[in-house]
């Protein structure tokens, strides 16, 4: 089998994985229109009262993508890792040519198909909230597809370095909470200590945010942001390469 053989045969058998597990299928598409409900529906925004929410509804367009494409592959990859290894399943797969890279490949992109769903799922449902004032440019998706390459290599990580299946889920909640709110998600950097802000160019996931909301409510440049986001998914993904098991 090629490469490219391998990486299709791997992503069609962890698809077909993912639709026989309905309650993943629900909470994935789920979980992030709740989401919207919540904050765009029952508590809104105030963009003349100033407070958490005082910016239109269409400014927190990174946030609520941002939910998806981080939660997503992080507990996703890091469960299938965790999985794979508690079954001794990568001790068949060292007995095939497929690599740790080509793994990880494989269920990246049943990630990047399953994000992309759900985050158009959640445009659509913003679009009929706030009466299509969200600019849906064409650079939405390279940024959706850089951030789940870069929390899928996170995810790998997180898989290897805990025990379980339990240890995944708790490292996940624990990394990816602070890293929604400390993004420019959310929360903006002006109600933030002076002292952390320089922290928050540290995450990955602050350049999806600003790129994304320059390209859909600021329409301004995002390239640059784009660019970092780029070499954060090269470096992670290596990264979490690396870390899938070579028995």
């Amino acid at each position: 089998m090629s490469r490219t053989s391998r990486i299709t045969a791997e992503a069609g058998a962890a698809w077909r994985t993912f639709l026989r597990r309905r309650t993943a299928v629900f909470f994935t598409f789920g979980f992030p229109l709740i989401l919207v409900g919540i904050f765009g529906i029952i508590v809104q925004t105030n963009p003349a009262g100033g407070g958490l929410f005082g910016h239109p509804t269409s400014f927190y367009v990174p946030g609520y993508l941002a939910v998806i494409v981080l939660l997503t592959p992080l507990s996703r990859i890091g469960s299938s890792l965790a999985r794979y290894r508690d079954g001794n399943r990568f001790q068949k797969l060292s007995t095939t040519p497929a690599t740790s890279r080509e793994w990880l490949a494989a269920h990246t992109l049943v990630n990047i198909a399953i994000i992309v769903l759900a985050s158009t799922v959640v445009l659509g449902a913003l679009e009929l909230l706030v009466g299509g004032t969200i600019r849906l440019s064409p650079l939405l998706l390279p940024f959706i597809i850089l951030a789940v390459v870069v929390f899928c290599g996170l995810g790998a990580i997180l898989g290897r370095i805990t025990g379980s299946q339990d240890g995944v889920v708790a490292a996940s909640n624990a990394v990816a909470l602070p890293l929604v709110f400390l993004s420019e998600t959310f929360v903006m950097p002006e109600r933030l200590p002076t002292w952390f802000r320089p922290v928050i160019g540290l995450s990955p996931l602050t350049y999806f945010s600003r790129g994304v909301r320059n390209v859909t409510y600021l329409n301004q440049t995002a390239w640059l942001d784009l660019l970092v986001l780029a070499m954060f998914a090269a470096l992670v993904f290596a990264l979490g390469a690396y870390a899938v098991p070579q028995e």
